[in-house]
């Protein structure tokens, strides 16, 4: 088995995979991209997406295909795509040995 430049964890694939089932659609797949931005200067951004470029990573495990794209790569580089259920919020997360600082909400880092 290869490691993939970037990971997805148990827990993200668990509610990736409800989210899915839940859009009804099972083309979709799970888009992580990196825009300039936020109170760091990068920002993490998720969506679905159902087409698939040319030159994007393409990650597949256990039913669920991650999308990321050639520019956000290099910033991504080792990160694992967590989801994390705190008493105040539930949402993804992106734990990136890359960031050497981020914003409180964790949406946002610096190189």
């Amino acid at each position: 088995m290869t490691q993939q430049p970037v990971a997805l964890s148990e827990t993200a694939i668990a509610r990736l995979t409800q989210l899915i089932a839940r859009n009804g659609n099972p083309n979709v797949k799970f888009r992580v991209r990196v825009e300039g931005g936020g109170c760091s200067g990068f920002q993490y951004r998720f969506g679905f997406d159902e087409s698939v470029a040319d030159d994007d990573l393409i990650v597949e495990r256990d039913g669920v295909t991650m999308l990321v794209d050639p520019v956000s790569l290099p910033l991504l580089e080792g990160a694992v795509v967590d989801y994390v259920t705190t008493l105040g919020a539930s949402a993804f997360a992106i734990r990136n040995p890359n960031a050497q600082s981020s914003c409180g909400c964790g949406n946002s880092f610096a190189l």
